[in-house]
């Protein structure tokens, strides 16, 4: 082969000494070769055009892709004749001769192939990373991120095979992993129905203002620091004195109004009560992040923080709320923008194995029909939020509607969308001056007595 030529080329369209390899153009030109010898090969084959350094490497692989997709045999005679006239784009006849010849055999070119995904993969890394040393902005970092978050998957595949799978079943076949697989929420019912809140899962808590998903989402992480666990918690609209005032009121059974001016308003037993709750918040590993302006980025960059300080506890993600979430990048539409956010939080879920509880608003659509209970045609801005949820549950409060209901201080949980579980409607207790969500046995037992 004439390595020389090739080396020319590809630092006509790179012009980086970087990335200018030998060991890629012959990486590449024995990929080629190997189809040449063995056609059948490149059924077997996952790299694609664009990964190829050279731009005649990459007319010389989609040709043969087009040529195997047809139903035609790879050879030097049927790639010529299917160029045409385009032959000379990559240096005549002579270059795919050159090429045929130059693998002796097609056994290694799977290592062949991983060299080139791995020059292909550095060559993204650098441009990205050219492109914010030049910019410098934020929309340039976040896709700086992206692009090594993109290369960092690319390629990878599965070590387990069919028997790793298979032993792993067999031994949770024979182990008692208790009643919950997932973090446990405080909720019996909704325990029940989820299994708790499992790793890698997006969880959306929907609802109309004053329906308590705040309060809901801040109750469970909560029970999950209350049981050695940790919450990253990302409030986009509320500062953090605030929300840290209203888990102390769900601990302490301390009304939430009085946290204006506990000097004057409360009584000796509040006090009592409050520093208790103090005492308990203050062991919690409980992160909260109330900057108002934070992108996705933000959070994967929090997350991850929080992660190797705690590697091995349990870690529950609340965002608060979805439609305050800032966006980078340019999209046609508003819920273009929305839906690239759930599918990166979806991403971020998986990539560090925690269930991620996104808060989102619903239309005003709910306010014009005679029953108020939300669906998931509700879901403001994005139907992406309803294909990348793994859970939706939905929140409504009758008594907000109807003052002279008998069910005061209830609120339905609508499981509206549950990809590994039941659906169905469960109810809970919400004492809302204490910002406290309950199992509704507690308040039935107690009556009883």
């Amino acid at each position: 082969m004439n390595t020389k030529n090739n080396q020319e080329t590809y630092q006509n369209y790179h012009g980086n000494d970087l990335v200018n390899t030998q060991a890629t153009l012959e990486a590449e030109n024995m990929v080629l070769g190997a189809v040449f010898l063995e056609p059948d090969i490149i059924h077997e084959i996952t790299l694609e055009p664009e990964h190829f350094s050279i731009a005649k490497n990459k007319i010389l692989f989609k040709v043969m892709r087009d040529l195997a997709l047809e139903g035609i045999g790879i050879d030097p005679m049927t790639v010529a004749d299917k160029l045409g006239s385009k032959i000379e784009n990559i240096g005549g006849p002579s270059y795919i001769t050159e090429l045929a010849m130059s693998c002796p055999t097609a056994e290694n070119v799977g290592a062949y192939e991983r060299i080139v995904l791995e020059h292909y993969k550095r060559r993204n890394l650098i441009s990205a990373a050219a492109k914010f040393m030049n910019e410098q902005t934020d929309e340039a970092a976040d896709d700086f991120y992206k692009k090594y978050i993109e290369m960092q998957e690319l390629g990878l595949k599965k070590e387990r095979n069919k028997t790793d799978v298979l032993y792993e079943i067999f031994q949770e076949m024979h182990e008692d992993k208790g009643e919950l697989t997932g973090i446990d929420t405080g909720f019996t019912e909704l325990n029940n129905m989820t299994g708790g809140l499992k790793g890698g899962d997006l969880i959306i808590i929907a609802g109309r203002p004053s329906m308590g998903k705040t309060a809901f989402a801040l109750n469970i992480a909560a029970n999950c620091c209350n049981k050695q666990g940790i919450a990253d918690i990302f409030s986009l609209e509320m500062p953090e004195k605030q929300l840290v005032h209203r888990i102390l009121s769900s601990l302490s059974n301390v009304e939430g109004s009085k946290w204006r001016n506990p000097y004057r308003m409360f009584s000796a037993s509040d006090y009592d009560k409050a520093n208790f709750a103090m005492e308990q918040y203050g062991k919690w590993d409980i992160y909260i992040h109330d900057e108002p302006k934070q992108t996705v980025t933000d959070i994967r960059a929090a997350v991850r923080k929080t992660q190797r300080k705690h590697p091995e506890q349990n870690h529950v993600v609340i965002i608060d709320y979805l439609q305050l979430i800032t966006v980078l990048g340019r999209f046609e539409r508003y819920d273009l923008a929305i839906g690239s956010i759930t599918k990166e939080l979806k991403q971020m879920a998986r990539q560090f194995n925690v269930p991620v509880i996104l808060l989102s608003q619903l239309s005003r659509a709910v306010e014009q029909r005679q029953d108020k209970r939300p669906m998931m045609s509700d879901l403001r801005d994005s139907g992406s939020i309803e294909q990348d949820a793994d859970i939706i549950m939905m929140l409504y409060r009758e008594d907000y509607y109807d003052r002279e209901t008998q069910n005061k201080n209830i609120v339905e949980v609508n499981i509206a969308k549950h990809r590994n579980g039941p659906v169905g409607v469960i109810q809970l207790l919400f004492e809302r001056e204490f910002s406290k969500f309950q199992n509704l046995e507690w308040r039935r037992s107690e009556n009883n007595e």
